[in-house]
């Protein structure tokens, strides 16, 4: 911190590293990040949903545990959702990515770290991407559904809802998004959606025209 931080004060306090003790997404993210980064932390810890953390370590569970205990324990530092950090007033601090800018997490920075080529497949992370305005320490939202929705019963017009929904999701359900605190897909990832959706078939016939 201090490195990084060229003639700032710190406070005279002992730091307290706190990580989710349940196994988390938001852990698999940040410990991805990490690895990347690190080749230290990458051969000890390595990355995932649960992971072996240093002695020293407070584990709590959820969002809210880490939360919680980082705003109320002084010298606590944490990873959370950015959604937590906001709602909870917490401070935060930029965070270096692969151009070696010292990014802010906010909604713009998540939206610009998958401003990169994503493949037809989608099999893309997006922690330290090459995006230069990008926020390391960033992810989708995966959805999973049937190409072929012909199954278990599945009326043509459930299909065809199905494709809508998702249609609408990726398209101006966006503007929905940042008032809740989510950032919106980048115009590569939205394009990908998009071609993905009108993939979809029923009876091997497209669902949408």
């Amino acid at each position: 911190i201090m490195s990084a931080n060229s003639g700032a004060v710190l406070p005279n306090l002992v730091i307290t590293p706190v990580h989710r003790a349940d196994s988390s997404g938001t852990t698999f993210i940040f410990t991805e990040y990490l690895a990347k980064t690190s080749s230290t932390w990458k051969e000890k810890i390595g990355l995932g949903k649960s992971v072996n953390w240093p002695a020293g370590s407070i584990g709590q569970k959820g969002n809210p545990g880490v939360a919680g205990y980082v705003k109320q324990t002084p010298g606590a530092i944490g990873y959370v959702e950015l959604l937590y950090a906001t709602q909870n007033k917490m401070a935060y601090g930029n965070v270096k990515n692969k151009a070696g800018k010292f990014i802010e997490p906010a909604l713009k920075s998540v939206t610009a770290a998958a401003d990169v080529k994503i493949p037809d497949d989608t099999n893309i992370s997006l922690t330290n991407t090459d995006a230069a305005a990008g926020y390391p320490i960033s992810s989708f939202t995966w959805l999973i559904f049937y190409k072929e929705q012909n199954y278990g019963g599945k009326t043509k017009e459930r299909a065809e809802a199905l494709a809508k929904l998702l249609m609408w999701m990726v398209g101006n359900g966006q503007r929905y998004l940042e008032p809740l605190q989510y950032a919106p897909l980048s115009k590569e990832a939205a394009a990908r959606s998009v071609k993905i959706i009108r993939s979809m078939t029923y009876n091997g016939m497209p669902l949408l025209k």
